[in-house]
């Protein structure tokens, strides 16, 4: 057995996951880059408006894939290039995710996947404060100039995924989740004809711009929008029959600064995933949701709240505490 896998990544046009507007992919085989493609692309039709927020992130403008074909036509090069090989992603359910949802509002039925997520993979046998994508290929030895570039951060994601097999000994994926106690998470097929994912169907439901409306009340700071301190709300149980494989699964969580959503609203998305939302850091913590805009390189800036403060300072006595942006908090529950 070789250390065989397609490391992948996708950007979107907006805040549905459903919105691809670029892909990188690159094929190891053996623990060795062999093979790269990238595209940009169209997002599917009536998905494909561009949000001010994600074209911060990577730059890209409606006017840059103008004139590339849909997500649904170009599916088929993609899938071509990943064939049958395992899937590795850095925060997996996105990407997966995406893959699912981009199809399912394409009127296409997708193939079943074998995938490894890198980001918990970091979780387990690194120990950093963040587990964000330039935190691990950092740690990993993997060069990321260019981060949100699809190309480079599948390259890096590849690279985290190499050396953790390295330090585990592991000549596979196989070998690697055999040495980790850990069962290979998979997609299953699916077809839209037959029901729609979560996210599709909420993304759906939320099309009468919703979002911009709570966006604007906060603004404006009507009831129910914007406040100075936010309202903490309920913590609701984590959801019992959550899929074990999320990256929010089993952990303890605790939000800080000010949301895109609510705090209740984030709290119920993060126990929907198996999380055990809390209102202060404990000793139980290990994971802190910031907001404000923030990213992983305020760590080292020094933008901080007073409960992240906590976190780095729990973090240096040995708990195992990771800090998350609220973009990567997105993603994992399915977007805005």
């Amino acid at each position: 057995m070789a250390l065989d896998f397609t490391a992948i990544d996708f950007e979107t046009a907006n805040g549905f996951r459903g919105s691809p507007c670029s892909v990188g992919l690159s094929k190891v085989r053996g623990g060795v880059v062999v093979e790269e493609a990238s595209w940009l692309m169209r997002p599917p039709e009536n998905h494909d408006h561009f949000e001010f927020h994600n074209t911060r992130i990577h730059g890209i403008r409606a006017e840059d894939v103008a004139d590339r074909p849909r997500f649904g036509e170009l599916f088929p090069e993609i899938g071509a290039f990943i064939g049958d090989d395992v899937l590795a992603a850095h925060n997996a359910a996105f990407d997966l995710g995406v893959i699912r949802s981009g199809l399912e509002v394409s009127g296409l039925a997708g193939p079943a996947y074998d995938y490894v997520c890198t980001v918990m993979l970091s979780r387990r046998c690194y120990s950093l404060v963040s587990n964000s994508l330039p935190y691990a290929a950092e740690e990993a030895g993997v060069p990321l100039v260019n981060h949100h570039d699809a190309a480079e951060d599948a390259r890096a994601c590849a690279g985290i995924l190499v050396d953790i097999a390295r330090r585990n000994s592991a000549n596979s994926i196989a070998e690697l989740y055999l040495s980790l106690g850990l069962n290979l998470p998979k997609q299953p097929a699916f077809d839209p004809a037959q029901g729609l994912s979560k996210a599709t169907m909420s993304a759906l439901a939320a099309r009468t711009g919703s979002f911009a409306e709570r966006t604007l009340e906060r603004a404006l700071g009507v009831p129910g929008g914007f406040q100075s301190w936010p309202e903490e709300g309920p913590n609701p149980l984590p959801n019992p029959a959550a899929e074990p494989g999320h990256p929010l699964f089993g952990q303890t969580v605790v939000f800080t600064g000010d949301l895109a959503i609510t705090r209740p609203e984030a709290k119920s998305r993060a126990a929907d995933m198996g999380a055990r939302p809390e209102s202060r850091v404990t000793a139980r913590t290990t994971v802190l949701i910031v907001g404000d805009g923030f990213v992983a390189g305020d760590l080292r800036a020094g933008r901080l709240t007073g409960k992240a403060k906590r976190v780095l300072e729990l973090h240096a006595k040995g708990q195992q505490i990771e800090v998350v942006s609220e973009g990567e908090f997105l993603q994992m529950v399915g977007g805005a």
